[in-house]
């Protein structure tokens, strides 16, 4: 509140010895005190110094709107003023000034070691003691704005470095899910010669994912790691895989291993994609009546896990193997509706009679759309 004056040997006009860098003077300073004759001086002070971009107020009430509207790069701020002091500003301003690496420079004419241990510990980073000196007041501005300006800058770059690493580590995970895919589709062209089983699989448990609500990023996770569930077939020999016979139940345990295989082919992934391909891997001949391959029983099976039988099952129904025929349409859908609540999720199975309208889309090969389903 005490009124500001250049200190003694200093005048207004020596403000013009010290001038601001070109990098800078478009820097953002607010002034804040109570005093309108210490707002005109500083004001004339900063400008003499070059400084074009500058707000003012005598008003404490005005601070933080001030702040939000004008995003200060350095705030001004008396100490002493009725009804809102600037402690209490500091205090109010709190984590915002802090998020937003805003210094505030103190004017005070209270030098005591008290004020300056409150005023820092409210978040002020430095001090302007009254009446002013003008060249203290343009250095210490001078140095706050290089901080700012640094500090601004190396948070720039580090946002820089770590959209690339962000870029980059995205990159490599769609090259190891690519590979993967690969591989899924290689052992799926052993028994299936249009290569199109994982891509309907996928896309058939997407269109039940959504029906059953399952949050949309989830679902475009689930429709991509639902067309992994065989990779595991890699390790299946074609005597065994490509019999065009009943297999024998020695034969019919090394089949059932394809899903230990996927799932270790896929283990050991930080990425959520590649964790619920294994979960689907292994549970995705499980049956709700606990009869499946590992005997795990209704809820104990993972949901993308149950999603994945199904629309496995239906897909597997309607088209041909080299150990059975294509079956029709109608058929096939009374056959998922049979076993529900006995190999199938009766929920998941719910769902999929209500999508019926899809399915003769999804039986002749092409894919769906999920803008299609309800």
């Amino acid at each position: 509140m005490t009124q500001a004056s250049p200190s003694p040997g200093s005048d207004g006009e020596h403000a013009a010895e010290v001038r601001a860098r070109e990098d800078v003077v478009e820097a953002r300073i607010l002034l804040v005190d109570d005093e309108r004759a210490n707002v005109l001086l500083l004001e004339r002070i900063l400008q003499k110094a070059g400084y074009r971009n500058i707000r003012s107020s005598t008003d404490p009430k005005e601070v933080l709107g001030l702040v939000e509207e004008f995003r200060p790069d350095l705030l001004l701020l008396d100490l002493k003023m009725p009804g809102l002091d600037g402690f209490q500003i500091l205090e109010l301003l709190g984590a915002e000034a802090s998020d937003r690496d805003l210094p505030v420079l103190v004017l005070t004419a209270d030098a005591t070691r008290d004020a300056k241990r409150r005023a820092l510990a409210a978040g002020a980073r430095d001090f302007l003691t009254k009446p002013l000196d003008v060249d203290e007041v343009l250095l210490r501005i001078a140095n706050m704005l290089d901080i700012r300006s640094l500090t601004l800058e190396l948070r720039a770059k580090n946002a820089t470095l770590e959209d690339r690493v962000i870029e980059r580590t995205r990159e490599l995970e769609e090259s190891h899910i690519e590979t993967f895919e690969r591989l899924a589709l290689a052992a799926e062209y052993r028994d299936d010669d249009t290569g199109q089983h994982t891509r309907r699989v996928g896309r058939m448990a997407a269109i039940l994912g959504q029906e059953l609500g399952i949050a949309s990023d989830d679902v475009q996770l689930l429709e991509r790691a639902a067309g992994l569930h065989d990779v595991g077939k890699i390790g299946v020999p074609d005597a065994i895989l490509l019999a065009p016979r009943k297999l024998t139940p020695e034969e019919f345990d090394v089949v059932k291993s394809h899903t230990v295989i996927g799932a270790k082919i896929l283990s050991g992934s930080s990425s959520p994609l590649m964790m619920m391909a294994e979960e689907i891997a292994w549970s995705h001949h499980e049956r709700w009546n606990g009869r499946g391959y590992a005997g795990a029983i209704a809820e104990e099976i993972p949901l993308m896990g149950r999603i994945t039988t199904v629309a496995d099952v239906f897909d597997a129904l309607t088209h041909e193997r080299p150990y059975k025929e294509a079956w029709p349409l109608e058929r096939a859908i009374d056959e998922i509706a049979a076993q529900r609540g006995e190999q199938f999720d009766p929920r998941i199975v719910d769902a999929f009679v209500r999508i019926q309208e899809h399915l003769a889309v999804a039986a002749v090969g092409s894919s769906p759309t999920l803008t299609q389903a309800p």
